[in-house]
């Protein structure tokens, strides 16, 4: 079977092969590319990114960029060098070379040069050589001083080269150039984490259909009262992502607070609920779900309330605790600025919250090509961490994550997380979401 010729790898590549169709619910409805569309517009994008590279890789110090795709172990590389097709070819090699006043060369030594990758790269003429011949005659040709590999990264993209191939680049480009060989992890993390202007209304869209879809599944559409078990929901999102054609990276999470039980927490954090519980009135309910769309994730927190029989608003202590909430977000956009440290910003936001008594706790990320995505966090932890402050950068995308503890009179003083997250872009004048925030609980009645 010719590599192209396999079935839709939705959650692999994260391409919908759905047509067009507009989200049934809401004022601006999300609308999906079709597949073939979908590759057209992340080809276009790679030309972009492929015209950025070189001087990362003169700014990094790197010679020579090495890409080694398995055969049913991607490179998670691989979609963002390359264009994202399934690649089925037992081992495919991209090369990026900084070839000094002929600019950059770009080689893929694969088992089937076939057109969509001519198109970008140069590729061996037929008869194939071994790859480990092809790789000694570039090493040959352009003696590059150093030779990056997905090596010696703290996080899986930055180091995602397997011991084989690392053995056959070795043999391959021999003894000199293995001397030569450095971790690309600094490279990876500003190619990843560099995001380019067409990306934005696209992304719009992934975070406009995160939202429609959650709206409805904390709906009297999903959630009967008494009936419907956090299991129920959680399948019911995923029967969605089936249904739109798209993926997600992660498994969907929902927590449950109710008057009179004690908030279990895990790791610091609200515990996620079981699936067999049953969803009574008076709950307050979170969601943690994201999906994948175009390469990119997105990543989504929101809260709905349970009215209880009589009741006619959502109780204002438990409005206070979102209103905190927001006060937090408010703090980490106002205090966020491109160059500015994501330490910084933290202490800053965190100085804030304690000066107003607020209970917080801030655990934001990065998105863009993975959920969790390199680059600046501002979170608890990036304080605790042995390396050297990261700035943010105009244009990056992260997950406002965060949340708050506040005492609720009508739950009797019971403490009450108010969790949120949100996608936003960095701009000159702070972080801008991509859709309105949650200012109000979604309402189940």
């Amino acid at each position: 079977m010719r590599r192209w010729l396999v079935p839709c790898l939705l959650l692999a590549l994260n391409v919908a092969c759905a047509t067009a169709r507009p989200v049934p619910t809401g004022a601006e409805p999300a609308r999906l590319l079709p597949w073939s569309e979908q590759l057209a517009v992340r080809e276009a994008w790679l030309v972009k990114r492929h015209e950025m590279l070189l001087p990362m890789m003169r700014q990094h110090g790197v010679g020579m960029w090495i890409i080694v795709n398995e055969e049913f172990h991607d490179d998670p590389l691989t979609q963002y060098v390359a264009p994202p097709r399934p690649y089925a070819g037992n081992r495919d090699i991209f090369v990026f070379i900084d070839a000094g006043a002929q600019g950059l060369k770009k080689y893929a030594l694969t088992s089937y040069p076939e057109e969509s990758l001519t198109r970008f790269f140069e590729s061996p003429k037929e008869p194939l050589k071994p790859k480990e011949e092809e790789l000694a005659e570039l090493y040959t040709w352009y003696r590059p001083a150093t030779i990056a590999l997905g090596i010696g990264g703290k996080r899986g993209v930055t180091r995602s080269l397997t011991r084989d191939s690392y053995a056959l680049l070795a043999a391959g480009l021999g003894p000199e150039a293995e001397a030569r060989f450095i971790s690309a992890a600094p490279l990876i993390e500003e190619y990843l984490d560099t995001r380019i202007p067409e990306e934005l209304e696209h992304y719009r869209t992934l975070v406009v259909l995160t939202e429609q879809v959650v709206k409805r599944a904390f709906s009297p559409e999903v959630v009967k009262p008494g009936v419907t078990k956090v299991g129920d929901v959680r399948r019911w999102l995923y029967d969605e992502l089936g249904r739109w054609g798209v993926g997600t990276w992660f498994q969907p999470d929902l927590r449950v607070q109710r008057k009179g039980q004690g908030n279990a927490s895990s790791r610091g954090f609200l515990a996620v609920a079981k699936e067999d519980l049953v969803i009574q009135r008076g709950d307050l309910l979170h969601v943690d779900f994201g999906i994948s769309y175009l390469g990119l994730h997105s990543d989504w927190q929101k809260m709905a309330y349970v009215l209880r029989e009589g009741e006619q608003d959502v109780p204002e202590g438990l409005k206070r605790a979102l209103a905190n909430t927001n006060a937090v977000q408010d703090a980490l956009v106002r205090e966020s600025r491109p160059g500015r440290s994501a330490s910084e910003v933290f202490e800053a936001v965190m100085a804030g919250m304690n000066e107003k008594g607020i209970v917080a706790q801030v655990y934001s990320h990065p998105l863009g090509n993975q959920g969790h995505a390199l680059g600046a966090s501002i979170d608890f932890r990036s304080t605790s961490r042995q390396e050297a402050p990261r700035k943010l950068r105009e244009g990056s995308y992260i997950a406002i994550e965060l949340n708050t503890r506040t005492p609720v009179p009508e739950w009797d003083g019971q403490e009450v997380f108010a969790m949120q997250e949100d996608p936003a872009y960095l701009t000159v004048e702070g972080w801008r979401f991509f859709v309105p925030r949650q200012e109000a609980y979604y309402v189940i009645p």
